[in-house]
């Protein structure tokens, strides 16, 4: 880039720390932003001064944010907007008569102000025990594993977390290549000691940095990828979550078997 890039914006997804690092230490610093179509705009940004990594920054000037019990982000300031067009019970459902609106977004504040998105409080997971997980923390983490494609967390009304993901198959080739396996494929990948140590020990590495609630106990490895086509992620490769844990019910239920 002829050295002429300074920094360069992302928002709509989440970047995760372990690209924030890469970019920076590849010269070019991304700035995070964060906001709703709801709020017209971005409610918080990082800047060139204080980078932030892992956050989507502080609140930009004359937006408020706080807190519910639940940990969901609340925003009130001059960009949110004043309701969805001839939809009266869509606006009360997220818009208080206060002006606080309710993002579906689960967040923290650290000491410095900056804003971390932990989740959506729709996906929040609540085992048998009544302990909440956000699949998100999770799922971000063993996405950021080179053989790992996609994933999604598992565990409403269960006695413990699980996980379903599929293989990356570029990842996949060299890594067969690094072991000399060439021949395997498919099915019989998704069974090898080999792959299943790989991915147990991403799973490891990611267990260790969340509560023992949290963990992921159980995982899965699904044949091929889950992609637009097949209606399971948007063009914009975000998991359709309902739509896989419909699918692969089946899978998922087999991981509970015996469960106490």
């Amino acid at each position: 880039m002829g050295n002429n890039v300074n920094h360069a914006l992302s928002s709509g997804s989440a970047l995760g720390t372990r690209l924030g690092h890469f970019y920076r230490g590849s010269g070019v610093p991304i700035l995070e932003a964060y906001g709703l179509t709801e709020t017209s705009g971005a409610v918080a940004m990082t800047s060139p001064a204080n980078e932030g990594i892992g956050t989507v920054g502080t609140p930009i000037p004359g937006t408020e944010v706080m807190f519910d019990d639940d940990g969901e982000i609340l925003v009130r300031g001059p960009g949110v907007f004043a309701g969805y067009w001839n939809n009266p019970a869509a606006t009360a459902a997220i818009l208080g008569s206060d002006g606080w609106l309710r993002t579906g977004d689960l967040g923290t504040l650290d000491d410095s102000g900056a804003l971390t998105i932990t989740g959506r409080s729709r996906e929040v997971i609540v085992t048998a025990f009544g302990q909440q997980v956000a699949p998100a923390v999770l799922e971000d983490r063993l996405r950021a594993h080179y053989l790992v494609s996609q994933c999604i967390v598992a565990g409403d009304g269960r006695p413990y977390v699980s996980c379903l993901l599929t293989l990356d198959p570029d990842s996949l080739a060299a890594w067969q290549d690094g072991v000399d396996s060439p021949g395997a494929t498919g099915a019989t990948l998704t069974a090898d000691p080999a792959v299943r140590a790989e991915i147990q020990a991403a799973v490891d590495d990611v267990n260790q940095a969340v509560a023992s609630h949290e963990a992921i106990a159980e995982f899965t490895i699904i044949v091929g990828d889950w992609t637009s086509e097949a209606g399971l992620v948007t063009p914009s490769m975000k998991l359709k979550r309902d739509r896989v844990l419909a699918m692969y019910a089946s899978e998922i239920e087999a991981m509970y078997q015996g469960a106490k």
